[in-house]
């Protein structure tokens, strides 16, 4: 197995460009689940090397949202109702981004490029909306969910909340009026995180059963996609299209392949203290650091809004390498400058980032996917 997965690793890292490989994972260690306790733990992309990256301002932190236009972490913190931000450089604290009532829990940058908040609080649990710089939007769903704690969007942009206390998930349209519950309690008795897969299944992780229940893009059940992972809760996926989820049980993050195989530990159990993972978020440092006459919006591609955006042939004569993420320092794709375009069909509607690199130095593009 171990060999499995330095092969898988090596792999990945040779089809990465030298640009692209300074990504790290990041955990939120909810530790003992009390007030005042936490820590944001950086591991390198081999689940080595761990660092405390943010222990100040913490209490029972949640999830980990990058901000690398402005060289910014927010974490969401359960126990003290606040979303506190970070030098996302050095993890040093800023100051507060937000106060929500209702206890932050899970966080994630929508497809209109707005922060969407969710609640665990069973009064205060509507969908909240805030400005990337802290300011408040709105309340976005007409109802709330109580004990909210996963969130996710498909394809068309409607959006989708689990509920930990009563085993559900509830949809709701893109102007966020409630369509119901979209998943019933028959197979879930504690979910956490949620994610659409490209084939437009909604994976539902199961905190209380030590599973990930798999349902097609109508809400029926299809059946158990992950066995045996007691307490999961936080997801991402590397490069190479393998998952990687935080197993609570075990104090580790393991791995599996994109149709649920399970490939090993990636982040070994309690390393670098490592106690209860909550969030597990793989983050590109290369798009940190930029001085600001690098970070002025330049044409890379044109439109700048659509579904397939065409490199300019002086972007092609300029960089190195262009790369896309997504808002939250995700990267979505690399292209090489000889491409001649870039199709956006495989990726929800948002804002991304084109970033072109030459010889250590940046430019960036925000581009808008409208199907």
């Amino acid at each position: 197995m171990k060999i499995y997965q330095l092969l898988t690793l090596f792999l990945m890292c040779a089809t990465l460009p030298l640009s692209a490989q300074d990504l790290k994972i990041y955990v939120s260690d909810a530790e003992n689940f009390s007030a005042n306790s936490g820590t944001i733990i950086q591991y390198d992309i081999d689940g080595t090397n761990p660092q405390d990256f943010i222990v100040d301002e913490l209490s029972w932190p949640q999830d980990i949202v990058f901000l690398p236009n402005t060289n910014e972490v927010i974490i969401s913190n359960l126990n003290s109702g606040r979303i506190t931000k970070y030098n996302a450089v050095d993890g040093t604290y800023i100051n507060d981004f937000a106060t929500v009532a209702g206890g932050p829990t899970r966080m994630k940058i929508g497809p209109d490029g707005l922060l969407y908040v969710i609640q665990w609080s069973t009064t205060d649990n509507k969908v909240l909306r805030y400005e990337l710089d802290g300011t408040f939007v709105d309340e976005f769903t007409d109802i709330g969910v109580p004990r909210s704690i996963g969130i996710d969007w498909d394809a068309g942009g409607n959006l989708y909340i689990s509920s930990f206390g009563s085993g559900t998930v509830t949809s709701f349209d893109t102007s966020g009026n409630s369509t119901g519950i979209f998943v019933d309690n028959s197979e879930l008795s504690g979910p956490t995180n949620i994610y659409f897969d490209d084939d437009g299944n909604l994976q539902v992780f199961d905190w209380n059963d030590g599973d990930v229940e798999q349902y097609d893009s109508t809400g029926a059940y299809l059946d158990t996609f992950i066995t045996d992972v007691s307490q999961v809760e936080g997801v991402d996926f590397l490069p190479n299209g393998n998952i990687i989820l935080g197993h609570g049980n075990d104090l580790s993050v393991k791995e599996y392949l994109p149709d649920g195989t399970f490939v090993g530990e990636l982040i070994s159990s309690g390393l670098g203290g490592l106690d209860q993972p909550n969030a597990v978020i793989l983050f590109d440092r290369s798009t940190l650091g930029l001085e600001e006459n690098e970070k002025v919006t330049s044409q890379i591609v044109s439109p700048s809004v659509g579904t397939v955006f065409n490199l300019l042939e002086a972007a092609k004569n300029r960089f190195d390498t262009i790369q896309i993420f997504n808002t939250s320092g995700r990267l979505i794709d690399t292209l090489s400058p000889k491409k001649q375009q870039w199709s956006a069909f495989r990726v929800t509607e948002g804002t991304y980032l084109v970033v072109g690199m030459s010889q250590g130095r940046k430019t960036t593009q925000k581009i808008v996917v409208k199907k």
